[in-house]
């Protein structure tokens, strides 16, 4: 019978059925971090429980850790008491941790496929919600809570209902200006937030298949704002060429079985799916979001939405609170919106590639007066390379601050935060209200090359007219 990839990894890991309905699934790798790994170590010591499969388990520093200095002890206490904590427990329970001395700290999500650790094949956990991330190697990935972490390290399972698959074909080619972010965001205003509930997101099409790792990395993140608990790309060449000669990857000797393998999770060319979406690349355009969800987004060009012609009343009230707190009017534009911060980094562009395109287009540019700008490399090793580039001269000559590896303001649990009701031009992935660290502070998604072109011009502007793109 043939099958999807989905349901070939989820054969393949599943231990047996639970009485609830639901499957224990075997977990093949764990990624944690400082924030949802304290507790969950914590409750396996006053159990007198082991990791089960340390080997299975790696370990850094992101959301918590500071972007502005490195020096120990940092300076929020808590920040140091939490690195601190991981550092201890990775020792105690034997588990690999890539610290802040190891040149391989950064985005739990941009770490794990830079080191080979995300492979084809495999489930993968986090206790971070963009775990979906690691689905652009045809990994099956999911983000979980505390508890379930520490039901990870316990027993290398997970207790988990089994998921629809809709498979989302773009086809044909991006518009120059236009982004993978764009696709992202493009997908989740068609569908909505709550679009892909109780669905895992196969992702295909002409445009995936051109597609490189960086790119699908970047949509696949997002699969989790468009409601779906996972994302994922069929592995192929690109994905074997990725991964190649990477620390964690198989050896020589094990290379070609190990391709072999992960060919086999491919899903069947004849398999069925519980639903198709079929999206022309040609229709996407440069997206940003206006409200204070991922999927209240539109084209650069588009008008904020009017509340008083909705005839659904949830409708009109869930715009009419989103435009009110991001403090616009309905019927005028969004661009030309004045910003105060623009932030380039998270786990969604946080990249080299990211940096190295908008640095095509930001040398000789500068940030406009008032605005504050930083760039954030997602890890030490993007850090490196885009130093030995010449990318953070650009960046510092353009005005942006080019600070160490770190989630940084995508969910602002460091000292990078918002101040009041400054408006953000960012590439993370949310726009809740207070996201990024002000209980008042609005966040716009959109690309990095967009984020950049609002930098430049102090307002949302559009990255094509601004480079000539």
């Amino acid at each position: 019978m043939a099958k999807n990839l989905f349901q070939k990894v989820w054969d393949a890991h599943a231990v047996r059925e639970l009485s609830n309905g639901q499957t224990q699934l075997l977990i093949g790798t764990h990624l944690i971090h400082e924030v949802t790994s304290p507790q969950a170590f914590g409750m396996l010591r006053d159990l007198g429980i082991k990791v089960k499969y340390p080997e299975r388990t790696f370990a850094t520093v992101d959301h918590i850790v500071p972007t502005d200095q490195r020096e120990e002890p940092f300076s929020d206490p808590l920040a140091d008491a939490m690195i601190k904590e991981l550092a201890k427990n990775a020792e105690e329970f034997g588990v690999t941790y890539f610290d802040l001395a190891s040149g391989k700290q950064g985005v739990v999500h941009v770490v794990g496929p830079e080191q080979g650790i995300t492979q084809p094949g495999t489930t993968i956990a986090c206790g971070d919600s963009h775990t979906a991330t690691h689905g652009a190697f045809g990994a099956i990935a999911f983000g979980i809570g505390t508890t379930q972490v520490r039901d990870v390290l316990a027993t290398q399972t997970m207790a988990l209902g089994e998921l629809k698959v809709r498979r989302i074909n773009v086809d044909g080619n991006l518009k120059p200006g236009v982004y993978a972010k764009d696709v992202a965001l493009h997908i989740i205003a068609l569908l909505g937030a709550n679009g892909g509930i109780g669905f895992a997101y196969e992702y295909g099409g002409s445009l995936f298949d051109s597609f490189s790792m960086e790119e699908r990395m970047t949509v696949c993140n997002m699969a989790i704002e468009g409601g779906a608990r996972c994302g994922y790309v069929n592995p192929d060449q690109k994905t074997f060429d990725y991964l190649k000669g990477r620390p964690y990857s198989p050896s020589d000797d094990n290379w070609d079985q190990a391709v072999e393998k992960w060919k086999s999770f491919a899903s069947d060319p004849d398999c069925e799916y519980d639903d198709i979406i079929n999206i022309s690349a040609d229709d996407i355009a440069p997206t940003v979001t206006w409200g204070v969800s991922p999927d209240q987004g539109f084209s650069i060009e588009g008008l904020i939405p009017n509340p008083a012609v909705e005839e659904n009343e949830n409708d009109r009230l869930s715009i009419q609170e989103a435009i009110d707190y991001m403090k616009l009017q309905p019927g005028e534009p969004i661009k030309g919106t004045k910003i105060d911060v623009a932030f380039l980094g998270s786990c969604t562009n946080g990249r080299l590639s990211d940096f190295r395109e908008v640095a095509k287009y930001l040398k000789g540019h500068k940030v406009s007066e008032g605005v504050k700008a930083i760039a954030v490399p997602g890890s030490q090793v993007v850090d490196l390379m885009a130093k030995k580039e010449g990318i953070d001269k650009i960046f510092n000559e353009a005005g942006f601050e080019w600070r160490a590896a770190g989630c940084s303001m995508c969910l602002a649990m460091n000292p990078d935060k918002l101040v009041g009701d400054q408006l953000c031009a960012s590439s993370s992935n949310r726009n809740f209200k207070g996201r990024q660290g002000s209980p008042t502070g609005r966040t716009v998604l959109m690309s990095p090359v967009m984020v950049a072109a609002a930098a430049v011009n102090g307002h949302i502007s559009d990255a094509r007219e601004v480079f000539s793109l």
